[in-house]
This record gives structure tokens, sequence and C-alpha cells, in this order.
């Protein structure tokens, strides 16, 4: 009995209790029964304050766990994906975010059940991390717009995509757009912006497609420059967005590029896969190519 202990697969799933405005009370029951036990010998941990996803990784990569499940959203995600890079340990998501974007483009269900039976398989696939001023992304970076959104949403007392909602409908009335220069593989631009998301991935999360073309492994990132536009195209911008169509917009540039710089006048928030950061006007922004494995 204790060689056969031995053999099934540590995997610790850090549980993120406030995300995406789900009740996870039931998640470890049905963890248990839905899991393959002769497979993976599971732990369950709890996050209880900010960067404490990143902490638990650490120490998962420490104990010698083989895989470690987000079950949260991009920034659940992005927390234990910073903790294991460069490991080779596995990264599994059960998506429980508002917005939900790198486990859509990967294919990795919605619905729980669904996606702990992904786990079963264990199969996995090599994914690029973007990174801007030190800090590590797997799906999306942004600047402008966004950001500030991400900013106000991360005080909103309701979470879920109605919370995400309500924030950019509080932001979209007194938000101007800012000057950037942006430097991509020795090319340089200026722009007046309203936001600049750099995707690793093609959308934000909730089927919004920013980058289209977007692909996480092929070592490059799409640089997005949505340019002021009147507000009475907004509709019209938010069509673009979930018919995957952002780049024939006639105010959406996108430049792909490994080499980035952006230097903008203004002081604001930076968001790295939804969470607001504080950063200087100087963003330095690059990649690693298939630098995390993800089960999907």
């Amino acid at each position: 009995m204790e060689r056969y202990m031995q053999q099934r697969k540590r995997i610790l799933f850090v549980i993120n209790p406030i995300s995406g405005g789900k009740k996870k009370t039931a998640f470890n029951k049905q963890v248990l029964e839905v899991l393959d036990l002769e497979k993976f010998d599971p732990t369950f941990k709890i996050t209880n304050h900010a960067n404490h996803a990143y902490e638990l990784g650490k120490l998962a990569v420490e104990e010698g766990y083989d895989a470690v499940i987000a079950v949260g959203g991009d920034g659940t995600i992005n927390e234990l994906g910073s903790a294991i890079l460069g490991t080779g340990m596995p990264l599994g998501i059960i998506p429980e975010g508002s917005g939900n974007g790198l486990a859509l483009y990967l294919g990795i269900p919605l619905n729980e059940s669904a996606a702990i039976r992904r786990i079963n398989r264990f199969e996995t696939v090599e994914v690029d991390t973007g990174e801007i001023n030190g800090r590590s992304f797997f799906n999306m970076a942004g600047l402008g717009f966004d950001a500030s959104v991400s900013d106000h949403f991360a005080n909103e007392s309701i979470r879920g995509p109605i919370g995400y909602l309500r924030s950019a409908i509080n932001v979209l009335g007194k938000f101007k757009p800012s000057h950037y220069t942006l430097i991509i593989d020795g090319r340089r631009f200026e722009k007046e912006a309203f936001m600049i998301s750099v995707a690793n991935s093609p959308q934000y999360g909730n089927h919004a497609y920013i980058a289209p073309q977007a692909s996480i492994n092929d070592g490059i990132l799409d640089v997005c420059i949505v340019d002021k536009f009147p507000l009475y195209l907004l509709p019209k911008m938010i069509f673009h967005l979930f018919t995957k169509s952002a780049d024939q917009s006639d105010y959406v540039e996108i430049i792909p590029g490994k080499d980035i710089t952006i230097i903008r006048k203004d002081q604001g928030p930076v968001h790295v896969d939804g969470e607001p950061l504080e950063m200087g006007l100087e963003l330095n922004i690059g990649i690693q190519h298939k630098s995390l494995k993800i089960i999907c």
C-alpha cells in the first residue's frame, strides 16, 4: 500500500475563495468525486491575502509537488504561474474568474467537473510568458482604459462580470486618452491612445478578443493600440471585440514584437493579467518562449 501511495502524483489545489463571485465551499468534495484518486493525491489550500497564491506556489516547489492547480481567475493563474516559472512543474486551471481569458483560449471547460476531468488526462502544452518591468504575465498586460477599469474593479464590492461592467461604465465617463511613445523591435511610434494592450493570447476573457491573431506559443507578443475614438462609436468597438474583428477597426493597430518599450507621459495603473499595479513611466516588455507548462 505504501508503494502504491508513493506512485500517485501529488497535486496542490490553490483556491481563491472570492474570484468570480462564486462560492467554492463544495469544491473539495467535488474534486474527490471526479479526480482519479488512483493517479493523484490532492491537497487543498485557500488563499487569504494578496500574493498568497504566489507564496503557496513557491512552497509547492520546495515540497516537491508534481503540479499546482489554480482555482480562480487570471490573477490567481498569474501568481501561481510566476511562482513555478522555470521549474518544469505543470500548472492546472479550474476557471473561476470574472473573465477566464487564458482558460477560454486553451479550451479548458468552465464547468468545474469537466475541468477536473482534464486534469485526469494530465496532458500539457508549453506556453510563452510575457514580462513587463520584471513582472510575468501569461494572458494580457495593458495600460490606459482597461488598466483603469482593473484598478476600479479591484475595489468593487460586486465580483464577476457584472461588477466588471459596472467598473467599466464608471471609468468611461471620466477617462481621457494619453500620449505614448512605443519602440517595438527597433521601430518607433508616437500615439495618442485610448489604451494599449500587450497580448500573449487573443482575448481579455468572456470572449472579448482584442488580438484575434495572437498565439500563446509563437514567441511573439501582439501590441494592440486602440486610438482615441468618438464615444458614439463605442457600440461598434464593442461589436468588433465580440466578433473577433478588432484588427479590422480603423481605430485599432496591432503590431507584433518581442522587444517592446512603452514610454508614457502620465502616471497610472498597469494591469498584469487583470491585476492593477503601479509602475513607472517607462515600461520594458519582453517574452520567454515556451517557458511554462499548462495542463489542458
